[in-house]
């Protein structure tokens, strides 16, 4: 199939109807596209980028790249140049950091080919004349789901439809839910993107079902595996805890939109993100129990997951850690514990976990009437499901080999996480290893047939447990002394009557926290929390006694690393046979695409359910004629696993119909659309300042207004904002201010954030005495973030001095710091913005009655006056850590990175040899910051 508009015939590698579709329709005009997760969008853009390529004489930008799919789409655009034997291809270009220099970037953009280039360089190249926006061809752009108004995204597509009206501009994305979320999304978002025109490709899309659905649809085999009842009792009371968080997080804001807090929509991925995102602009005022609610949530969601995917061991352990993590300090009272903790759901999970470990049964013959523990090492069904299913594929391949065809006999496994991978290969190596004990090797021989079990490793896991848990208690132990102290020194006559007589050592018996009594209520504390069990350490000593290492086990432990000089290697060493492979990979985006080419799976056994990852299997069986696949679908009947794939695929659905009847009735807004040329008479009156009062004069410039702009600044949304309101941005390295607006006005900007880490480390003292050099009025802009309170109080607590939190100490929180920075520097003006958008039209106001910046006046300043300001180019990030370091100044600086190479050669300087350089004090400063240790720290 040849490329429209392509001066050569192109091989293409698109063997399905819908993407040939796709092809064209991208090939003949600008549109946004939005696919369905797993229909292969990386190809794509790969075949289009190739037909672009193959012609040669074209200067193309990919902008939205993520770090991985740069490397994959130069491989596919080199492989597809082979292919097509195209002469003028050149493949791919990345420009990802400053390394590659001013005068480099500008020949690669005159030499024109395919680039990929991060949004901070290319937004800056465009502004500053480098990349000429008539010059590219077009612009693709990738996960335009992301695209916001404020995004540097929408700031180059603008700068590039102002300039240059006949370029191509596609945009594309796999995600549609940002497309679906508040008033009108798909218009916003195309005017966001300058385009008009969306086609959309769900999986339900006539020519897609036809393309998947016909002959050579894969073989799936659908397994749906019961739960044990000890997971389903587990689950069924998290589910409860959450139900109850939700209703206390209802009746404690009462004033927000709660419609979708519901315990449906808290199994999907980002409940936790969306409940913070509708309390964030009232976060100050949000009570210390909805705050701690909004993380419990966070825990008990991802307890969910590990309930499926954990085995019991590691869940219990994982169990001890959360609690310990949420019980309070020495000292403090129930009201800052988890509300979660005091219900008696929680009490069954702990419960539960801790019995599908070990269980407790009383020695007949024991002279005394400790319990003993047993180890349960309760198996994840899906374990032995596996096994069956590889017994079965063995069978299968043995008693009816299959014919030859293009697949290995490779079996894939996929998961949803490195941890479950690490899991499943510990359970595929171990499960035919038979731990042996006295009892069981009798009983062995009456035993016909072996089944595989998870015994082996499950038994390793326990020790390993024991040991942590051991470990744990002392840790825990030196924690709570304190509150151990004050049990010990009561006055209560139920711990005076001396209820442990003869007991164990203080670091092994079961300790009760909160200074209360033993007797309160099993597996409680005094305060109504559940209490953490830590066994007796006979019970342990039984315990490890029963799982102890066999003599086989150990010789299947791993021996220890030896140096191989890899001399015999042809005699130790072979390559695999791919039909004798199991490969266990988890679900990794577009990268899954990549591993079924790849491996060429004949079996796939999906462990945990992924809709996306069906739809690729899906593709890549109708891409191949002579591939069969067998596909085996795995997942927990009744589980929470379950309902959130059904939601994940219905929300999908959902989204795309919404997509398709916005469409429909969309109407695009041509004022915002680009290709029409400002009206002159429109740039006169916006140029003439109508504000004449008091003596003032008629203001009457041709040119536009212009900022000078740091930049370092382009990783916020502001130089995009003031862009929108007509203003010339000249991006410049400032030394000193981030913003002049004129001659005199220069605006130091700072977020909450850095507003923080700047006054601790000093560094705002510093720049405002520098603006105060250079300029007349210096202001410091505080902005904060338009979806988050207005206001300093939900950051009082981060701002370095944790006494700041009690009322009875001084205060040293950030509004004083700034009341001591006014005192500093009486003339420094302060704005405060509540936004980025509101800062854009303080910095409109400011603008008026004033000059226009000099950008080589506003480079000079700060630097040396002899100096050239391109001579003194240094290393961007170097120089800022070395500027931080406490005895380097602004003056001395300099000094410092002219006569030295890097910062390990300032580090290793003795006093004498840094004297020269910066002076002696300063020079004692540096060494001395250089040389502390860090572990005895005295503050």
């Amino acid at each position: 199939m040849s490329a429209n508009n392509a001066p050569q015939p192109v091989k293409l590698s698109l063997p399905l109807e819908y993407q040939q579709h796709l092809f064209q329709e991208l090939r003949a005009e600008d549109e946004l596209v939005v696919v369905a997760k797993g229909l292969g969008l990386m190809r794509l853009v790969t075949n289009l980028l190739h037909s672009y390529d193959a012609a040669g004489n074209n200067l193309i930008i990919v902008v939205g790249v993520e770090g991985r799919e740069n490397a994959w789409i130069g491989e596919a655009l080199a492989e597809s140049a082979a292919i097509s034997m195209a002469p003028k291809a050149r493949g791919l270009t990345v420009v990802n950091t400053d390394f590659t220099s001013v005068a480099a970037r500008e020949k690669m953009y005159a030499k024109g080919g395919i680039y990929s280039i991060t949004s901070r360089i290319l937004v800056v190249d465009l502004l500053t004349g480098l990349l000429n926006p008539e010059t590219i061809t077009g612009v693709i752009l990738l996960h335009a789901d992301k695209v916001i108004a404020t995004s540097l995204e929408a700031f180059i597509l603008r700068v590039y439809r102002q300039k240059n009206k006949n370029g191509f501009l596609k945009a594309l994305s796999d995600n549609p839910d940002p497309f679906t979320i508040g008033f009108s999304p798909l218009a916003t978002m195309m005017r966001n993107l300058f385009l008009r025109k969306a086609s959309l490709w769900p999986r339900f899309h006539v020519t897609v079902a036809s393309s998947l659905e016909g002959k050579k649809k894969a073989e799936v085999i659908e397994l749906e595996v019961p739960m044990t009842d000890a997971m389903r009792d587990i689950q069924t009371a998290i589910m409860e805890c959450v139900e109850v968080s939700i209703h206390e997080l209802k009746k404690g804001n009462s004033g927000l939109e709660m419609d979708d807090w519901n315990l449906d929509s808290a199994l999907l991925k980002n409940f936790d993100i969306m409940v913070r995102r509708q309390l964030d602009p009232n976060w100050h005022r949000v009570s210390w129990k909805t705050k701690q609610i909004v993380s419990d949530l966070t825990v008990l969601r991802g307890l969910l997951h590990s309930v499926l995917a954990l085995d019991c061991v590691s869940f219990l352990q994982h169990l001890d850690t959360i609690h310990a993590a949420h019980s309070p300090q020495p000292g403090t009272t129930r009201q800052s514990q988890s509300p979660w903790l005091f219900l008696d759901a929680a009490h069954t999970i702990f419960e539960t976990a801790k019995r599908r470990v070990y269980n407790a049964n009383t020695k007949a013959n024991a002279k005394s009437s400790i319990d003993s523990l047993r180890p349960v090492l309760e198996e994840q069904p899906k374990w032995e499901l596996l096994a069956e299913i590889l017994e079965e594929i063995d069978r299968a391949l043995y008693f009816e080999p299959p014919m030859r065809d293009d697949s290995n006999g490779t079996i894939l496994i996929m998961c949803s996480d490195e941890a479950t991978t690490r899991q499943l290969r510990d359970y595929l190596q171990t499960m035919h290893v038979e731990p042996k004990t006295e009892e069981e090797t009798k009983q062995k021989k009456k035993k016909e047939e072996h089944k595989p079990s998870a015994k082996f490793m499950m038994r390793r896991r326990l020790r390993g447990y024991l040991n942590w848990k051991r470990e744990f208690a002392q840790v825990s132990n030196a924690l709570f002394s304190e509150n151990q102290k004050a049990l010990e020194g009561a006055v209560d006559p139920r711990i005076a009557q001396g209820g442990y007589k003869g007991r164990a050592p203080a670091n092994k018996r079961r300790r009760v926290r909160g200074g209360g009594t033993t007797g309160a209520a099993p597996g409680r504390n005094t305060n109504g929390t559940v209490a953490q069990y830590f066994e007796k350490p006979d019970e342990v000593a039984d315990l490890m006694e029963e799982v102890q290492i066999t003599t086989e086990e150990e010789a299947n432990q791993k021996a220890d690393i030896i140096a191989d000089p890899l001399e015999d290697m042809d005699d130790y060493f072979e390559l695999y046979e791919m039909q004798d492979l199991v490969v266990v990979h988890a679900y990794d985006g577009d990268q899954d695409e990549h591993i079924l080419e790849e491996v060429k799976p004949r079996y796939i056994i999906m462990y945990e359910p992924d809709a996306a990852f069906i739809r690729r299997i899906e593709v890549y069986r109708s891409s191949h004629n002579d591939r069969n696949v067998r596909v085996y679908f795995m997942f927990y009947g009744g589980s929470v696993e379950e309902q959130r794939y059904l939601a994940t695929v219905r929300r999908e659905k959902d989204a795309f119909t919404k997509l398709i009847k916005e469409r429909a009735s969309m109407s695009v807004v041509m004022t915002v659309d680009s290709h029409g040329v400002e009206d002159p008479q429109e740039a006169f009156l916006r140029t003439v300042n109508t504000r004449i009062a008091g003596g003032g004069r008629l203001a009457a410039t041709a040119q536009p207004p212009r900022v000078v702009v740091d930049v370092r600044e382009f990783r916020s949304s502001l130089p995009s904002l003031l862009h929108g309101r007509n203003m010339v941005i000249v991006p410049c390295m400032l030394t000193v201010g981030d913003y002049i607006l004129s001659p005199t006005i220069c605006i130091e900007r700072k977020s909450i954030s850095d507003l923080i880490s700047s006054f601790k480390d000093g560094r705002l003292f510093s720049q405002a005495e520098t603006m105060f050099q250079h300029y007349k009025n210096p202001m410091l802009l505080i902005e904060f973030d338009q979806n988050k309170s207005f206001t300093l109080e939900p950051f009082a607590d981060l701002s370095g001095n944790l006494k700041s939190v009690n009322p009875n100490e001084v205060p040293s929180d950030l509004q004083s710091k700034i009341v001591l920075l006014t005192l500093a520097f009486p003339r420094l003006r302060v704005i405060w913005s509540s936004s980025p958008y509101q800062t854009a039209e303080i910095f409109e106001g400011l603008k008026t009655q004033q000059e226009e910046p000099d950008p080589v006046v506003a480079v000079r300043a700060g630097l040396d006056k002899d100096a050239k300001a391109e001579d003194q180019a240094f290393n961007l990030e170097p120089h800022e850590m070395l500027g931080v370091v406490p005895g380097v100044t602004p003056r001395n600086l300099k000094n410092l990175t002219l006569e030295t190479e890097n910062v390990r050669e300032v580090a290793n300087m003795s006093v004498p040899e840094l004297e020269p350089l910066i002076g002696r004090e300063a020079a004692r400063m540096v060494h001395g910051f250089f040389g502390r240790n860090l572990i005895d720290i005295d503050d």
